[in-house]
């Protein structure tokens, strides 16, 4: 098969949750044993960090592994889901990984999906940890799909877990309070193994300090060992200025993720840092500083309040649940343009009503969506918007949209492309 038949095989004949939801998440952790237990349990055979949480984990493992591949250090990267290209999910030093070793894997791994039915993630999870171990990675930083506690990346034991935080998303798989949501996330604190939860509510932190007494894992709230004292976008870069509790040192750094949100995540990423370091991991202040200002070029996290223009200004951002949304309003609240112009496509599985009742009513809304079938068609997403006074025509794709608002908006004004990552990862965009 060639490397654009492969991925269609890996997408059409395994059950995919970006496509068709729920349907593709299988309720244990067997087939993912089954298809390590088959090649040898990679997983076994590096250091790792696992990170889960409701938003921000993708940042916070990007950042992670651009400061240990700064300290020098050969780094594996699994995330999901992509936004353009399948290998985006599984990388190392930012490298994506090839095109031949997507190939090999799925004809060796052929007899094992016919044997068991896996679904695409499992594949996945099994493909990158099998890739990692075979080129040696020191560490790797694995991002959960979603939930935890039966997400087929927890077949690892890490040497630090990371909990981002806990909002509403997924309802339907991890649970309808905050509380069966956090116990799902907090699957991952492992029997000793330290662990960092960026924040919590008065709903979560009881699940969190119950689970790792049982696990007798310490742990650690970023927020009570850093604070950020100052913060400033300028040029598309977020300026931040951090305190360390145990010393009363001020930290400054910039960051090439200049969305605001990004203050809650940097909070937990040097919480997290702290924890390497005391692990005999070598990593500097210095290395800090290169590596948080350099994420995006280090290893290409886009989609974050990602600014592609100016005049007008054009942003990317992958918010698609209520608490992403509440970051994108703050966001647009410390932002100046004179119109703003919001391109938005979502799917049917998420509060599509609790997501619009946070939007600006003044703003020019452009309904589309992206093409999986999990897609809320943008009729369908126009109609329960006029229901919150959020006016706007519909268009097929994301990329007619975009350029409709272009052609409508002055040069001093905002246009966001938001709602879903596969939206984003739909945006064909050149200079």
């Amino acid at each position: 098969m060639t490397y654009q038949e492969t991925i269609n095989y890996l997408f059409t004949r395994l059950p995919m949750f970006s496509r068709i939801g729920a349907a593709a998440i299988k309720k244990d952790l067997h087939n993912t044993i089954a298809l390590c237990d088959a090649l040898n349990n990679p997983q076994k055979q590096f250091k790792s960090i696992h990170i889960a949480g409701t938003n921000g984990k993708g940042s916070v493992s990007h950042m992670l592994a651009a400061i240990l591949q700064t300290a020098g250090y050969k780094v594996g990267l699994y995330t999901s889901p992509h936004l353009h290209d399948f290998r985006e999910r599984i990388k190392i030093n930012g490298e994506m990984i090839s095109e031949e070793y997507v190939i090999d894997f799925t004809k060796r791994i052929q007899p094992q999906i016919d044997l068991i039915e896996p679904s695409f993630f499992e594949i996945t999870v099994a493909m990158a940890f099998e890739y990692f171990a075979k080129e040696q990675v020191d560490i790797a930083v694995i991002e959960t799909g979603l939930g935890g506690r039966l997400d087929s990346t927890n077949i690892i034991t890490p040497v630090l877990s990371v909990i981002t935080n806990i909002g509403w998303d997924h309802m339907n798989l991890l649970g309808d309070t905050l509380e069966k949501i956090a116990g799902e996330k907090a699957g991952i604190i492992k029997q000793h193994i330290p662990v960092v939860v960026g924040e919590t509510v008065e709903e979560t932190k009881p699940v969190f300090e119950a689970k790792a007494q049982a696990m007798q894992a310490p742990l650690y709230f970023a927020y009570d060992q850093f604070t950020v004292i100052q913060k400033e976008t300028i040029d598309h870069k977020l300026h931040v200025a951090m305190q360390e509790t145990a010393t009363n040192d001020v930290l400054p750094y910039t960051l090439d993720l200049p969305g605001i949100y990004q203050t809650k995540n940097i909070v937990t990423v040097l919480a997290a840092v702290r924890q390497l370091q005391q692990q005999n991991l070598a990593i500097s202040e210095e290395h800090l500083q290169t590596a948080l200002a350099a994420t995006k070029q280090i290893n290409g996290l886009h989609g974050r309040w990602e600014v592609l223009q100016s005049n007008p200004t054009l942003v990317l951002d992958v918010g698609h649940n209520e608490d992403g949304m509440k970051q994108i309003v703050a966001q647009l609240a410390e932002s100046t343009y004179q119109q703003l112009h919001i391109i938005i496509g979502m799917v049917k599985d998420k509060e599509v009503e609790k997501v619009l009742a946070l939007l600006p009513k003044e703003a020019h809304y452009y309904f589309t969506k992206a093409h999986i079938p999990r897609a809320l068609a943008e009729t369908d997403l126009q109609q329960k918007a006029s229901a919150f006074q959020l006016n706007g025509n519909c268009f097929e794709n994301v990329n007619a949209a975009i350029a409709n608002a272009l052609q409508h908006a002055h040069k001093d004004d905002l246009v966001l492309v938001c709602g879903s990552v596969f939206l984003v990862g739909e945006v064909v965009y050149s200079v």
